[in-house]
């Protein structure tokens, strides 16, 4: 594979839209081989060396953070609600204590949020179980289900009709811990910026400029988006105005108490005392 393409991954759900949707208008795809595949994927393929760069679920990247930099300014969370990231559940939170919790198989920083917060700001303890991500069928066996995605944001307008309760897991870390929550970021493979570093720099800079024509077109954006999404083009432009796509030092104190309460609950490994690393730092 020649350096000169690197090979980037592309999330096709609609959290990552506003990251990728400049793109094609400022040209950049021509310079990079996108693979567009599930979260899942792309975490694996960034981890083992297939991919170069690219989006990578937070858990992940606390996982496999010694092979990896983070691109600065660059991620996918919120300061407050989410909207997409929930728990649907048929009673309050804090009577879930030995209950049946599923959590879905898609998501993997959403599930540990769920847990940390049960446990440290409900104090509760559930039982859990990994199930496919269809709603009906998570709640027709268990007293809640934790739910990304799409899945979540029709849950936010249609579960309280049905008497389920939805908490969105993005304002309840804010509430526990009066930070943001981040839940994906972008990152590159140590050996790969170390070989090519201007390549990083331009990917990086692409990122941030279809970013930031997006944002400043957001109403446009969702308008074209609603013509092939099952939401119409209100919903998503209050959902992309809900998410935030920055990852600065407010962002990274959030990304680091994150860290902190997951390696304590046993799930990540802890953080260098420096960390997390970023490319052009």
């Amino acid at each position: 594979m020649s350096p000169s393409r690197p090979r980037v991954g592309h999330i096709q759900f609609l959290n990552c839209l506003p990251i990728y949707w400049g793109l094609g208008r400022t040209g950049a795809l021509l310079d990079v081989d996108l693979y567009k595949d599930s979260p899942d994927q792309l975490n694996e393929r960034l981890v083992d060396g297939r991919l170069d760069i690219g989006p990578i679920s937070l858990v992940e990247y606390l996982r496999a953070a010694d092979d990896l930099l983070l691109l600065p300014d660059l991620a996918v969370g919120s300061d407050g609600p989410v909207l997409s990231v929930n728990i649907v559940s048929k009673k309050p939170l804090a009577e879930l204590d030995g209950a049946q919790v599923a959590l879905g198989s898609t998501s993997r920083t959403g599930v540990l949020l769920a847990q940390l917060l049960l446990a440290g700001k409900y104090g509760v303890t559930p039982s859990y179980t990994r199930t496919a991500p269809d709603l009906d069928a998570m709640l027709a066996g268990a007293d809640a289900a934790v739910v990304i995605g799409d899945v979540a944001l029709r849950a936010l307008y249609e579960a309280p009709s049905q008497g389920l309760h939805v908490t969105d897991l993005g304002q309840a870390w804010r509430d526990w811990t009066g930070l943001p929550m981040v839940f994906a970021v972008w990152a590159v493979r140590r050996d790969f910026a170390a070989a090519h570093p201007g390549l990083v720099k331009d990917v990086h800079e692409a990122f941030l400029r279809s970013r930031d024509l997006c944002l400043s077109e957001l109403d446009e954006v969702a308008e074209s988006a609603a013509r092939w999404e099952p939401f119409d083009a209100a919903t998503l432009a209050g959902y992309f105005r809900a998410l935030d796509f920055s990852l600065g030092a407010r962002q990274v104190a959030g990304l680091r108490e994150f860290a902190a309460r997951a390696a304590a609950h046993g799930d990540v490994p802890a953080l260098p005392a420096d960390g997390p690393r970023f490319v052009f730092s």
